[in-house]
């Protein structure tokens, strides 16, 4: 069929090939039709269409318009009947790419319904780790990052008191920043210099996965305000472009302003903690996905997933100032291997 002839009978058919009630998808194919043989449809390319990518198909010869009419109106129905009851059985995406969705279990056997991610990346947190180690602002850039910290601290108190989940939200929501915006400043730098990067691309975008992890874990225990949810988006866009302006002009010192945040994360957490001991927060179980990522008993309670969250902010406390004295000594991020999968 030449261009004019199709061009012809899209003008003459349009209206009822793209009815409001059924699509349908006319591809240059030869006059005998679209389907060839019993395998299915055939992609112009050459490769064949699988069969349940397509809702409905066109023969040629063309019937006239009333007999074409009277078909699609069957069809139709057919159609919808059928998508009605793919609907009830199964929301499955139809794709012609053929990418595999495969599913993925627990070791006890039953179903992974996590999609953010997998089983082999939830972990077991070393809780063992030093809690109260602190690096003392010595020099003029230190003393810049630790008082920079501090006033950020003071408005945070004033608005979230002692409503710590609410509180929590809102850190993680800062928190998880940093580590991409750093990995993705190091992503183009390699790019541009054409060099490896150490690992400290994938230890840094780990840190901000980590980081929305708790997010996504709080988010079962405590359901943001309004306002709450409005002012994550200020901060989130002012901190967003400080931050990574700062990393433009001084990795070092924006490294040692996050391992301040850290140490003060590590202090939020641990007076909710307190707060948890003496009864004024309730003690509730622990979320599903919490007890998944971090492979935490079933029993778990809130109590436990503040300890393991606190551990992993003491782990980003320690990259941190490890990568601000790693510049501060002369040296950059690359030329020593990053503690990837540090937990």
């Amino acid at each position: 069929m030449n261009s004019k002839s199709a061009t012809s009978v899209l003008r003459h058919l349009g209206p009822r090939l793209y009815s409001t009630t059924t699509i349908r998808t006319v591809v240059n194919q030869p006059p005998h039709g679209l389907l060839t043989g019993t395998a299915g449809l055939v992609h112009p390319s050459g490769s064949p269409v699988p069969a349940n990518a397509v809702a409905a198909w066109i023969r040629y010869p063309l019937r006239s318009g009333s007999t074409l009419a009277a078909g699609d109106a069957r069809e139709d129905d057919k159609l919808v009947t059928g998508t009605a009851s793919a609907r009830t059985e199964e929301k499955a995406i139809v794709s012609y790419w053929g990418v595999p969705t495969a599913k993925v279990s627990k070791d006890d056997g039953t179903e992974w319904k996590w999609k953010s991610f997998r089983p082999w990346e939830a972990y077991t947190p070393d809780l063992s780790i030093d809690l109260k180690k602190h690096h003392v602002p010595i020099t003029f850039m230190d003393k810049i990052a630790y008082w920079t910290v501090k006033a950020l601290r003071f408005p945070t108190d004033v608005f979230f008191q002692r409503r710590y989940g609410c509180r929590a939200m809102m850190l993680e929501t800062v928190a998880a920043v940093p580590g991409m915006v750093g990995g993705m400043l190091l992503h183009c730098k390699s790019l541009r210099r054409f060099e490896h990067s150490g690992g400290w691309i994938k230890a840094l975008l780990e840190e901000a996965e980590n980081e929305r992890m708790h997010l996504m874990t709080f988010m079962e225990v405590a359901k943001p305000r309004w306002y709450e949810r409005a002012l994550v988006f200020t901060v989130q866009g002012i901190f967003f472009n400080a931050y990574f302006l700062g990393y433009l002009v001084s990795p070092k010192l924006a490294h040692r302003v996050v391992g301040y945040l850290e140490e003060e994360a590590i202090h939020s957490y641990t007076e909710f903690l307190k707060e948890l001991d003496k009864g004024n927060i309730e003690n509730v179980p622990a979320p599903a996905i919490a007890i998944d990522y971090w492979r935490m008993p079933p029993n778990s309670t809130l109590r436990d997933v503040v300890m393991v969250i606190r551990a992993d902010e003491a782990h980003h406390r320690d990259v941190n100032h490890y990568a601000s004295d790693i510049h501060v000594q002369g040296h950059e991020l690359r030329e020593s291997p990053a503690p990837v999968g540090y937990h």
